[in-house]
This record gives C-alpha cells, sequence and structure tokens, in this order.
C-alpha cells in the first residue's frame, strides 16, 4: 500500500546501522535523514519530530557537510553574550570561552577560526560517549564532564533553532557525584601560602578568608577598594548573582595591599596561578604531580582552587558568624547551595558533643546546689475542732 506523503517513514540503508526518516519537507522534496540511533522507538520520535516542523513550515537550509563544530561553538557563544551569562570568560589573548568548552574543542578538533573542527555530522550521541570515555580515562570527574556535556548540548539544541541542523543528538549526562569535601585548616593554608610566589598571596589570602568566587575576585578594580575601612566593593556586573555587596577584609590582606604599588587597574594578579598552585600544593602534600604517558603535561590531584571558598565559609561559621551574614559575604543567593558549602568535619561533630556534655554537667551542678524544697505545711485539728499547725 503506497504511503501518504504527510506520513514519512523509516527505513534501514545497506551498511548502515542508524534508522533513516524518509519525509516530504515543506517544499514537496523528498528528505533522507539519518536519525542517528539504532533504536527504532528513538528514530520515531525524531521522524514525528521532523514531520511536526514540516507542518509548521520549517525549512532546514546548507549542507551538513559544510557545517563545522567552531560554527556551532560560535552560535554558543553569541547565545551567552545575547543573555549576558556571567560564566562567559575571556583569555588572555582577548578569546572568549566557556568552562568546559576546552575539552570540547580539543575532541572536535577546534584549533581556531581557520580550522573549525568535524563536520556536524560527526557530533553524534556515539561521539558523546566516546568524549566521556575520554574523559574518565584522563580522570576527570563526573561534575567536570557534565559541564562539557552540557555545552555539547546546548550548542546541537541552538543550531536546531538556527536550522543548521534536522535532528539534535541525544545528548546524555553523567550521574553527578557527591560535592566536594575539600577545605583548608589555617595552619595548612600558612604552608601553602609560604610556597606560592609572592605575586599571587594576596589573591589566594582573599579567596580564602573572604570566600568571593574568583572570577568576581580578578574582576575588582582598586577604585572598589577602601583600605582605611577594609572593604572591597562588588558591582552588580562583577558579581554571578548579579546582586552588588561589600566585602570585608582581614587584616593581613590589608597589610598586603598597602604595600602593593602601584594602585592602579586591577587588584589582584592571577599570573600563572594554575601552574603555581598545583606546583605548591604537590610541594606541602595538599596534591599530586604525576607524570602522563606521551605528553610533557602532568596530571593534578588534590586540593582545588575553588575548595578556597569552602574553607572560607565553613570559617565564618565556626567563628560564628550568623549563616546570613556569610551568604552575604560569599555571595550565595540560596541557602541550598549554601549547605552544600558550610562543611561539618569529624571535629566538630566531636566538638558538639563536648558542648552537649558540658551543658549536661552544669546543670547537674545547678541542681545540687539548690536548697532542698521545704515540707508543706499541714493542718491538723484538735479536740475542739481547732486547727493546729503540723509539719511532716
Amino acid at each position: 500500500m503506497k504511503r501518504d506523503r504527510g506520513t514519512g517513514s523509516l527505513i534501514k540503508i545497506k551498511g548502515c546501522r542508524y534508522w533513516y526518516a524518509q519525509f516530504y519537507d515543506a517544499n514537496g522534496r523528498q528528505r533522507r535523514v539519518s536519525t542517528r540511533t539504532e533504536v527504532k522507538q528513538e528514530a520515531q520520535a525524531i521522524l514525528r519530530n521532523l514531520l511536526t516542523d514540516k507542518d509548521r513550515g520549517v525549512t532546514f537550509v546548507g549542507d551538513l557537510k559544510k557545517v563545522r563544530y567552531g560554527d556551532l561553538r560560535q552560535a554558543l557563544i553569541q547565545n551567552y553574550i545575547e543573555r549576558g551569562n556571567k560564566s562567559l570568560q575571556v583569555l588572555a589573548n582577548g578569546e572568549e570561552t566557556i568552562w568546559g568548552l576546552k575539552a570540547l574543542d580539543d575532541f572536535f578538533e577546534y584549533k581556531g577560526p581557520d580550522a573549525p573542527g568535524v563536520p556536524v555530522t560527526r557530533m553524534t550521541t556515539d561521539a558523546a560517549r566516546e568524549f566521556v570515555r575520554k574523559r574518565q580515562a584522563e580522570g576527570a570527574a563526573n561534575g567536570t564532564i557534565n559541564g562539557s556535556l552540557a555545552c555539547l548540548r546546548r550548542m546541537l539544541r541552538i543550531a536546531h533553532e538556527d536550522r543548521k541542523i534536522q535532528v539534535v543528538p541525544k545528548i546524555r549526562l553523567l550521574k553527578a557525584g557527591t560535592a566536594r569535601k575539600g577545605f583548608l585548616p589555617r595552619d595548612r593554608f600558612e604552608e601553602l601560602l609560604a610556597a606560592l610566589p609572592d605575586t599571587l598571596k594576596p589573591l589566594v589570602t582573599f579567596l580564602y578568608y573572604c570566600g568571593v568566587r574568583l572570577g568576581e575576585a580578578l574582576q575588582i578594580q582598586w577604585a572598589q577598594v577602601d583600605l582605611q575601612a577594609g572593604l572591597i566593593r562588588l558591582e552588580d556586573e562583577q558579581t554571578k548573582t548579579g546582586e552588588p555587596r561589600t566585602v570585608p577584609l582581614p587584616d593581613a590582606l590589608i597589610r598586603m595591599l598597602e604595600q602593593t604599588e602601584p594602585k592602579v587597574g586591577t587588584v589582584f594578579d592571577s599570573t600563572n596561578l594554575r601552574k603555581s598552585w598545583q606546583t605548591a600544593c604537590a610541594a606541602v602534600g595538599l596534591g599530586t604531580l604525576e607524570e602522563v604517558e606521551g605528553s610533557y603535561d602532568k596530571r593534578y590531584n588534590g586540593l582545588i582552587i575553588h575548595d578556597l571558598r569552602r574553607s572560607a565559609i565553613r570559617n565564618l561559621i565556626a567563628a560564628g558568624v550568623s549563616e546570613k551574614v556569610a551568604m552575604t559575604i560569599s555571595g550565595h543567593k540560596t541557602r541550598a547551595v549554601f549547605d552544600r558549602y558550610n562543611i561539618v568535619d569529624a571535629a566538630d561533630v566531636v566538638k558538639a558533643m563536648r558542648r552537649v556534655e558540658s551543658l549536661a554537667t552544669h546543670s547537674e551542678k545547678t541542681v545540687k546546689m539548690l536548697p532542698a524544697p521545704r515540707a508543706k505545711q499541714r493542718q491538723a485539728v484538735d479536740s475542739t475542732g481547732t486547727a493546729v499547725s503540723s509539719r511532716g
């Protein structure tokens, strides 16, 4: 029986394991599109979406073989610019990027506008799975990998909205790992600080005591610093939450900044921060650097810079600062996220029990020191019926 032009069909092509969707587009031309899936139910869902787009008059333009990873990457960055997304970063060379994008650039062979990487036809579900396997073999955490996968998923959806591709491959995120528990006690922080270059000490001190995000700290200008009052004012366009806030400074940092000259431009220097951080952590036993076979790079595992933010929050709470004030200093907007950073370790639990015991002992001593209760006076009646005072 001849199939109606509006229904479309799924077909198999010899030598290919994927299902193909065959249908007539809005212009009446027959189209045959790979669904990039071997599961028939998934292929049917893709076919339905294609037919829905056709009914809405959507037409797709361009040759897929001419669309490259670099085109989708640029559209993603432009989308971040249009939305004013705070996670858009500008590198030292002026290039704009997003956290998690560098790993995708390497995997999809992007080396710049003149080398835009693989065709979009190779950006498939299977390619995403291979990317995950590669990153896991490199020791990347699930949360780090998910950041890259989220970028990949978003750029594919934008490409579909821009009618560059007809089918959006399924990109599945990994199960998120447990929140990091890294924090740095004061004595270990002093060891780490001593191992760092002098140029980085003000920045690391600021992050450790104040819990400000690294991206926020690197935007601070000297005009925002009031050393006499011991305050830094973060403007709304500099914060992740889009709200301005005032951050108090510790005396140790004030002394460092007083000695800094000239007091113009950005306050904190982050030159070679990543390499210097890893080297210093390895030197004081807070991390390890391992040789990578076939590469000059070394694999680092240990304390990360963001752990300073966790340390600051824990120290603020331990010092008796109210949670509301601590959240104001660190810039946390929601209690749920703040609770993930407010780390409780074994020492905290033991101290809590000692306080309970101390309170119980104090209560027992208080009870013993109280005078014995006086016996209630009873009324007796003599033979004449007159009340007589009596004690039990």
